[in-house]
C-alpha cells in the first residue's frame, strides 16, 4: 500500500486530492498538512512514501519544507512531488536541486496524478520529457557555469551517456532501447551513476546533466 500526505493549504484542494487517492486499492492518504511546518513534521511522524507538497504554503513554504524533509536521514525513503499552479515555475527548480522527486501542475489529470505517485513511491523520479526539459532549460541557462564537478567527470562515457538520457526525462526501459542494452543492464547503469554523484533520486541527476553541459538546454537529447 502507497501511503501519502498531502500538503496544500486549501482545504477543497486536499479534499479532491484525497478523494482521487483514496479510490484506488493500492494508494492511502494517512495525513494532511494545511503549512510547511505541520507538513515536516506530520512527515516525521507518519513516514509516508510519497508526499504532495505545494510549493506555496504558509509558515513554511513548500520548497523549504520539502529541503528539510528530503535533509532527514530518517526519512530517506520519503519521496516530495511539488504541486504547482503551472508548469513553468522558478520555484520547482529549486526543488528539483534540492532533491524532489519531480513535480506536478495542480490541474493535472487524475490518471496522471495516480500514475505520478505510482512511480515515485517504486523509486522513480516523475520526470516528463517536455515540461522537466523546459523548465531546466528555462532556469538553468540563468546559471553561472559552475566549476567542473568532479562527480560528473569522474563517470564513463557510457554513464554519461545514460545521464543525458536520463534528464531527457527517459525511462530504463526507453534509455535501454535507445543503447539497445537489456532493461536491466540500463537500471544498472542508472545506479551506479546515482552511487558515483551521490544522489538518492534520479530526479536529481537532471539538475547536474544541464549544469554541467551535458545537456544543452533547448537541444533534443
Amino acid at each position: 500500500m502507497i501511503r501519502v500526505l498531502l500538503a496544500d493549504d486549501q482545504a477543497l484542494v486536499r479534499a479532491g486530492l484525497r478523494w482521487i487517492l483514496d479510490n484506488e486499492d493500492d494508494i492511502t492518504v494517512v495525513g494532511e498538512a494545511a503549512d510547511g511546518t505541520e507538513a515536516v513534521a506530520l512527515a516525521g511522524e507518519l513516514r509516508p512514501d510519497v508526499v504532495l507538497m505545494d510549493i506555496r504554503m504558509p509558515r513554511l513554504d513548500g520548497l523549504e519544507a520539502a529541503r528539510r524533509i528530503i535533509a532527514d536521514e530518517l526519512l530517506a525513503e520519503v519521496r516530495v512531488v511539488i504541486l504547482t499552479t503551472f508548469d513553468l515555475d522558478e520555484y520547482v527548480y529549486g526543488a528539483l536541486r534540492a532533491g524532489a522527486s519531480g513535480f506536478l501542475v495542480k490541474d493535472t489529470e487524475p490518471v496522471e496524478l495516480i500514475h505520478g505517485v505510482r512511480v515515485v513511491a517504486r523509486g522513480d523520479a516523475l520526470i516528463s520529457p517536455t515540461i522537466t526539459r523546459r523548465l531546466i532549460a528555462e532556469f538553468a541557462g540563468r546559471v553561472a557555469p559552475p566549476e567542473p564537478d568532479p562527480r560528473v567527470q569522474a563517470l564513463t562515457d557510457r554513464e554519461r551517456e545514460v545521464m543525458t538520457l536520463v534528464a531527457g526525462g527517459l525511462s530504463n526501459d526507453e534509455i535501454a532501447a535507445r543503447l539497445v542494452l537489456s532493461p536491466a543492464t540500463a537500471k544498472t547503469h542508472v545506479s551506479r551513476i546515482m552511487t558515483k554523484t551521490a544522489v538518492r533520486d534520479r530526479a536529481q541527476l537532471v539538475v547536474p546533466a544541464y549544469e554541467s553541459g551535458m545537456v544543452t538546454p533547448g537541444r533534443p537529447s
